[in-house]
């Protein structure tokens, strides 16, 4: 809660900030409002409480949640209260239906995505995300290839194709697809067995079923595809974990880059994304090596309880150590994975977040965006949902020597046009909400 604002005289400066709120107040006319809960504001450091709980879930990736997509294969879970072909809006508290956002850089703004689901629901529910964001086009869609069995790791006929499809129609868009490095990825394989597959795999057992993955991409037209090779290595939960052989994992991460970079007509970039911080094992000494890797990324959410987002990046193998390393190997940054988690609707996770992705400029982010990481997908975080939409509503890419028209008193603006919100965008900026006291000329 915001401290309790005593009434009392105001001194000169009080006065003069009055005179300026008040001046930026006629400046913007009739279209400043105050919410009814001015005066509530979350404490740094701590989730804001709402009316619905987020649901308790493991620690693991959207690969570890189950989902209806072609093939059977298993995509990770949307809730079940999601309709079958499109999501309804978040309802969200007194905010405008189109909010415009600047970049805070000035750069433009990082090209970015979410997680939709794995299927070729993900492809749909894109167009909806945009509309839900002003306008604006995600440029980024990622997908996971279910790890079940090698036929799946080597893209099973039919899963990839909505995929490709919404690649192959602008020349501006990226697809980013996590890829297993072993069958029985999430089935709580033994440290010790999983230690004799490295040994296998270093040996090149399984180098043909990535060769057939390579092939197959290819032959969907989708040759540049963003590929998360063995994602969160440095935990527990994945077959295709390093800490058991970290050598042999790094000759075997060796191989399939060199195995599919074989085939002919490629031009895959490989994305070594380790999660945050120190797990099983430090990432550092799981990293293959700069010919091998095209990007470093990050799968960072807000987690563990009650760690603040400075501490996320200060901790040991943070995200500002992950920025050190990637720039010390002359490496772009990525952050395949992020979201809300162990604190709930959390706005300083989400304001810092978001001003952490537009600081260091990564080649693509896609938040994860089901409960209980997300915004969109998930009513449990209206907060936080807020901030991201304010974020990244109607933002366009505009080249920066061409200057935007100036209308004539006659122009009206287009119907579609988004309408600024200034209660928004100054409350991004300030970090709290706008709170005027208009008593404060009286005695106490």
């Amino acid at each position: 809660m915001a401290p309790h604002l005593r009434k009392a005289r105001p001194g000169p400066s009080a006065v003069i900030a009055a005179a300026a709120v008040a001046a930026l107040a006629l400046a913007i006319g009739p279209d400043l409002t105050v919410s009814p809960g001015a005066a509530r504001a979350a404490a740094p450091h701590a989730p804001v409480p709402t009316a619905v709980t987020p649901p308790t879930a493991p620690e693991t990736s959207p690969a570890s949640q189950a989902s209806e997509a072609p093939s059977a294969a298993l995509s990770p879970t949307v809730p079940a209260v999601q309709p079958t072909t499109s999501v309804a809006p978040v309802p969200l508290p007194a905010t405008p239906s189109q909010t415009l956002m600047p970049s805070p850089s000035g750069r433009g703004f990082p090209p970015f995505g979410a997680f939709l689901d794995s299927g070729a629901r993900g492809v749909a529910r894109m167009a909806d995300l945009s509309h839900w964001l002003g306008g604006t086009e995600l440029k980024v869609a990622h997908t996971y290839l279910p790890g079940e069995h090698w036929s799946d790791i080597e893209g099973s006929p039919g899963f990839l194709d909505a995929w490709a499809d919404w690649r192959r129609r602008q020349a501006d868009r990226t697809l980013v697809l996590n890829v297993p490095m072993q069958e029985r990825n999430e089935e709580d394989v033994p440290d010790s067995e999983v230690r004799w597959l490295l040994g296998q795999a270093a040996a090149g057992a399984f180098d043909h079923h990535f060769r057939a993955l390579a092939e197959r991409l290819v032959e969907l037209k989708v040759p540049d595809t963003v590929i998360v090779l063995g994602w969160e290595m440095n935990g527990t939960t994945y077959t295709h974990r390093c800490a058991p052989d970290p050598q042999a994992w790094k000759t075997y991460w060796k191989r399939i880059v060199t195995t599919m970079r074989s085939v002919p007509g490629q031009r895959f970039r490989f994305d070594f994304t380790p999660s945050r911080g120190l797990d099983a094992v430090p990432w550092t000494e799981c990293y293959p090596g700069d010919d091998v890797v095209d990007i470093i990324g990050m799968d960072s959410y807000d987690q563990p309880s009650g760690m603040s987002f400075d501490e996320q990046v200060k901790e040991p193998f943070g995200l500002q150590q992950h920025v050190d390393f990637a720039r010390s190997h002359g490496k772009p940054v990525s952050y395949p994975e992020w979201g809300l988690f162990r604190n709930g609707d959390n706005t300083e996770y989400m304001r810092g977040m978001l001003a952490w992705i537009d600081e260091h400029a990564p080649l693509y982010n896609t938040l994860t965006d089901y409960c209980p990481h997300g915004v969109w997908q998930c009513s449990a975080n209206p907060l936080s949902a807020r901030i991201y939409r304010a974020a990244l509503s109607a933002r366009t890419e505009q080249p920066a020597a061409t200057p935007a028209p100036t209308p004539t008193p006659t122009q009206k603006p287009p119907a579609d046009c988004p309408r600024p919100d200034p209660e928004d965008w100054l409350e991004y900026w300030l970090g709290g909400k706008l709170c005027f006291r208009f008593d404060w000329w009286s005695e106490d």
